[in-house]
C-alpha cells in the first residue's frame, strides 16, 4: 500500500509500505477513504518534535471495514466508520468515566506508534471501543462524511475546549486561535448557546469563517493589544476561555483574559519553555483544565447534530488533495495557505 512518512522537518514522503494486518483479536482493518492533516502535524513537520525517518504519519481516518479480528463485535466489514486519533478499550476504568484519552490500553495514530491514518490501510486496535459507526444511510453520502471528518479531532477537540472551560448557556467565550481547532471551538460554543462568542486570531480570512461560525466579535491584534481588546470587549475580562494553540503566547494570552475565578479550557498540545503564566492563574484562583480531547467519548452526541443538519465543520477544510498530494497539503499548511486540508482516497 501507498503511506505518507515523516522524513525530517519540512519533509513528507509517499512510500510503499506492507499493508497492515491483524495482530490481535480487538482488531480491525480499515480501507481509508477520507483522512486529513492537523495542525498539530506541523510540529513535527517544522522540527519543533523529533521522529525517526520513516515513521508513518496522519491520526484523523475514515473509512470502510475491511477486515476483523475475532473479538471485535462493534464492527463488521462494508460497514463506514471514523475513529478518534486514539484507539481505547471502552471498558476500562478511564473509559467508563469518559476519558478515552487516558484508556489503560491506550494507543495513538501517527508517527509514535507505526500506525499512520495518511496512508490507503490502517490497522485499528481496541476496535470495539474505537471505531464510531456511521449509519448505513449515510454511508456514501459524500457531503455529510466531510462534515464528519472533522469529528476524528479538531470538532471534538473544540468542543472539549468548551466543556473544559464550563461553558454554558447564555455564557460569554473567548476563543484563542484561528487554526481548525479554534472554529471548531467557536462552532462548539455555539452549540452550547453561548450569549457572545469573542475569537482571536491573526488571518482575517480566518475570522471571516469564525464569524460563519457563530463569533459575534473578532480580535485581530496581537501582543497585549490584543489582550486589551479582548478586556475591553468582555469588560474586563472572561469567565471562560478556550485556548486553541498550544503555544506559550496563546497560553500567556489565555491567563492575562481569564477573569478571576473564571475557566481556561485548554486542548493545544502545549509547547512551553516558561511556564510563568501558571503563577497568573494561581492568583485568579482560575481553573486550568483541559487535554488531550477524548473523542470517543463525544463521537455520537456531535454525529447526531451533524446528521440532522444543526452542525457542519466542513468549512474548515479550505484544500483536497489526494494521498499523492499529501506533501503538498502540509506545505499548503505550513505556509498558511490553507487552515486544514482533507485527504480523499479512492474508496
Amino acid at each position: 500500500m501507498k503511506a505518507a512518512v515523516y522524513g525530517g522537518p519540512g519533509e513528507i514522503r509517499i512510500e510503499s509500505r506492507a499493508a497492515p494486518s491483524i495482530e490481535a483479536p480487538t482488531d480491525a482493518i480499515v480501507d481509508v477513504t477520507h483522512t486529513a492533516i492537523c495542525g498539530s502535524d506541523l510540529w513535527f513537520y517544522r522540527g519543533a518534535e523529533d521522529h525517526e525517518d520513516g515513521a508513518p504519519v496522519g491520526h484523523e481516518p475514515m473509512g470502510i471495514v475491511r477486515e476483523v479480528g475475532d473479538a471485535v463485535r462493534h464492527v463488521q466489514p462494508g460497514d463506514r466508520v471514523f475513529a478518534p486519533f486514539s484507539s481505547s478499550c471502552g471498558s476500562c476504568e478511564f473509559c467508563r468515566k469518559g476519558i478515552h484519552t487516558a484508556c489503560a490500553n491506550l494507543g495513538f495514530f501517527g508517527p509514535n506508534s507505526g500506525r499512520g491514518a495518511q496512508a490507503e490501510q490502517l490497522r485499528v486496535p481496541q476496535a470495539n471501543g474505537t471505531l464510531v459507526r456511521v449509519p448505513d444511510r449515510y454511508a456514501d453520502d459524500e457531503d455529510v462524511l466531510e462534515s464528519l471528518l472533522p469529528l476524528t479531532d479538531v470538532m471534538a477537540t473544540g468542543h472539549h475546549a468548551a466543556v473544559s472551560a464550563n461553558l454554558e448557556a447564555g455564557d460569554t467565550a473567548v476563543v484563542i486561535g484561528d487554526g481548525a481547532v479554534g472554529l471548531c471551538g467557536v462552532l462548539a460554543a455555539r452549540r452550547i448557546g453561548a450569549e457572545r462568542i469573542v475569537a482571536m486570531g491573526h488571518h482575517e480570512d480566518r475570522l471571516e469563517i469564525a464569524r460563519e461560525f457563530g463569533a459575534t466579535d473578532v480580535v485581530s491584534a496581537r501582543g497585549e493589544e490584543a489582550v486589551a481588546k479582548a478586556q475591553e470587549l468582555t469588560g474586563g475580562g472572561a469567565n471562560h476561555v478556550l485556548e486553541c494553540v498550544g503555544a506559550e503566547s496563546a497560553l500567556e494570552t489565555a491567563a492575562q483574559i481569564v477573569r478571576p475565578g473564571g475557566d481556561i479550557g485548554y486542548v493545544g498540545v502545549p509547547h512551553v519553555e516558561n511556564p510563568a503564566f501558571v503563577e497568573q492563574l494561581f492568583y485568579k484562583n482560575a481553573s486550568f483544565t483541559g487535554g488531550p480531547a477524548p473523542v470517543r467519548a463525544y463521537a455520537e452526541e456531535l454525529m447526531a447534530d451533524v446528521l440532522q443538519g444543526t452542525l457542519d465543520p466542513s468549512p474548515i477544510f479550505t484544500k483536497t488533495v489526494d494521498l499523492d498530494g499529501v506533501p503538498e497539503g502540509y506545505q499548503a499548511m505550513d505556509e498558511r495557505d490553507a487552515i486544514k486540508v482533507m485527504v480523499k482516497l479512492d474508496g
